[in-house]
């Protein structure tokens, strides 16, 4: 929930630092609220289009254990959820831009797979992506756990439109919207909305 201080390091520091920056208008007592990023989905940038090509080359798979929270938003989902906060007098603060079903970082490469038809068991040792991108860039953008909770957004009656990973990536990628327009009924087939 938004009552857990953002974490350490290097992003933890940034986000400290950007929400501080609005403490004059806050203390002038103009609504503030702080969004506060997961993993943004979108097929034209970030992490899915990072993993799209060894997923689709056939080499997706979990990266590093794979058993780290990734805590994810689709696009639409962003522009919503910054719409929201700009139309509801009653939000202010810290506010999660996730969804609300995390998933471990091996289930989203198994749904990712799934979505293109392509196998998704391949792993990325952590090794190798601390060589690749630097052990803190690595960690803290790919291997970092978080397991965030938009309550926030959910108690102020925001309604995802890509609640479920799957629905979310059929839409981003072109492959049919499964869409669960209701996020209080079950994930659609498949969707693993609690890791095992």
């Amino acid at each position: 929930p938004e009552s857990v201080e953002t974490g350490g390091g290097f992003l933890g520091d940034v986000a400290r630092e950007w929400e501080a920056a609005a403490d004059p208008a806050r203390s002038a007592g103009i609504r503030v609220v702080h969004p506060r990023f997961g993993i943004v989905l979108s097929p034209d940038g970030g992490a899915l289009k990072r993993l799209m090509l060894p997923t689709r080359l056939g080499a997706g798979g979990p990266l590093g254990s794979g058993t780290q929270w990734w805590s994810w938003i689709a696009l639409d989902d962003v522009l919503g959820a910054i719409e929201h906060a700009i139309a509801t007098d009653s939000l202010s603060g810290p506010m999660n831009v996730v969804a609300p079903h995390a998933l471990r970082q091996r289930d989203v490469a198994k749904v990712l797979g799934r979505v293109v038809r392509r196998p998704s068991f391949a792993p990325a040792p952590a090794a190798a992506l601390k060589l690749a991108l630097g052990a803190e860039l690595a960690h803290e953008l790919l291997l970092a756990s978080a397991h965030v909770i938009p309550d926030a957004l959910t108690s102020t009656g925001y309604e995802f439109r890509y609640p479920n990973a799957e629905g979310a990536l059929r839409h981003l990628l072109g492959r049919g919207d499964t869409v669960n327009p209701n996020p209080a009924l079950p994930a659609p087939a498949g969707e693993l909305a609690e890791s095992r």
